[in-house]
């Protein structure tokens, strides 16, 4: 279980373009979901004619199950060129894997708690840093996608696409590189220098 806070309304204007799809993922609402403050950025920010579709669901995080309501909502999806997620880390990455093709933005932040949270079997994770980096790289998180967790670009020590650390492993800043030219981004322009001074 993760709990999550909108992220900052100008954060989330800049990285909109276009028409928007907009997904809510309501499957760990009994930690912390801000639905009330996603619904009132949504009607104060995006006007519904720029709307393609909405959709809310249970545990974005379950990849098959997503799969299946992003199938139901193809026509929707297609018609945007923005899709805006308000789930936790690992629904973001989620969506970002299944939507190749599509600009996918975060509209929350996940924040660290206490405690145990469970198990997860899922491709992806959420390392609840409190300001996710997802909007600046592709939807791959350089936190857990890294063995590093470096922020600010790869270590240079990968070879062929795999970690110098974990030869098994994927370089994560490679496929964030790799994203972000898919969408026609340019990966220097998108990193973002992470600010630890409110952490």
């Amino acid at each position: 279980m993760l709990t999550t806070q909108i992220k900052n309304k100008e954060e989330i204007i800049s990285k909109l373009s276009g028409s928007t799809f907009i997904i809510k993922c309501i499957g760990c609402k009994e930690v912390l979901f801000p639905e009330t403050e996603i619904d009132k950025f949504i009607s104060e920010n995006i006007e519904k004619n720029k709307i393609t579709g909405r959709l809310k669901i249970d545990y974005l995080c379950n990849q098959d199950f997503s799969q299946a309501y992003i199938n139901n909502h193809k026509v929707e999806i297609e018609k945007a060129e923005t899709i805006l997620v308000f789930s936790c880390g690992v629904g973001v990455q989620v969506m970002a894997s299944l939507l190749e093709n599509k600009k996918v933005i975060t509209g929350c932040d996940t924040i660290y708690i206490n405690g145990f949270q469970g198990l997860t079997v899922q491709n992806y994770n959420c390392a609840q840093c409190g300001n996710c980096y997802l909007n600046y790289t592709a939807g791959i998180c350089p936190i857990t996608a890294c063995s590093k967790g470096l922020l600010n670009g790869s270590c240079g020590g990968a070879k062929n696409g795999k970690c110098e650390v974990n030869k098994d492993f994927d370089c994560g800043w490679e496929k964030i590189y790799n994203r972000l030219l898919k969408l026609n981004k340019k990966p220097k322009e998108e990193i973002l220098i992470r600010d630890y001074s409110n952490l």
